[in-house]
């Protein structure tokens, strides 16, 4: 019965220390991400004061590291029009970051692609509001495009793809 009990207990211990760090890990990931996302400046996002998918959108890209300004209105069209987005490609908010437009649930990888690599475009957009995109259920396994337009991008093509 002893040998059984000791089995069990070292077990334990190692599950509880691989467990340690693997969350350690994962959350050095993320710190670094929440640097990389600091050295942006900040994200203007207007929404709707009652749409509870855009809060919940920025309040990830909070957690993702990026300083978020927040302006409601009640109409966001006026907004989706003078930044220029195709109306096929609308979603419910609409950010601004270093000269680009982020339109909808965009995911954040696709985000830091667009910063990182700076592609001669007006911005990037996930059109309607997919399940499983961050703030609508942030499900790493949704696929969804997002979709650059303006500038080389024309109308639009295909910019990252999530859930791949």
């Amino acid at each position: 019965m002893k040998p059984i009990k000791t089995a069990l207990a070292t077990l334990s211990a190692a599950a509880l220390a691989l467990g340690l760090a693997t969350m350690g890990g994962a959350g050095m990931a993320h710190a670094e991400n929440q640097t990389n996302a600091a050295n942006h400046g900040t994200m203007h996002v207007t929404k709707s004061p009652t749409c509870g998918c855009c809060g919940a959108w920025v309040a990830l890209a909070r957690e993702e590291g990026y300083d978020v300004e927040v302006t409601d209105i009640q109409n966001v069209t006026p907004t989706k029009r003078a930044a220029g987005i195709p109306g096929d490609l609308w979603s419910c908010h609409t950010a601004m970051i270093e000269g680009y437009v982020v339109e909808g649930h965009v995911p954040f990888d696709a985000l830091a692609k667009l910063l990182e690599e700076r592609p001669d475009i007006a911005g990037i957009a996930v059109p309607g509001m997919p399940a499983g995109s961050p703030g609508m259920g942030d499900d790493p396994a949704a696929r969804f495009d997002v979709i650059a337009f303006g500038g080389d991008a024309g109308a639009g093509e295909v910019f990252y793809r999530a859930g791949l």
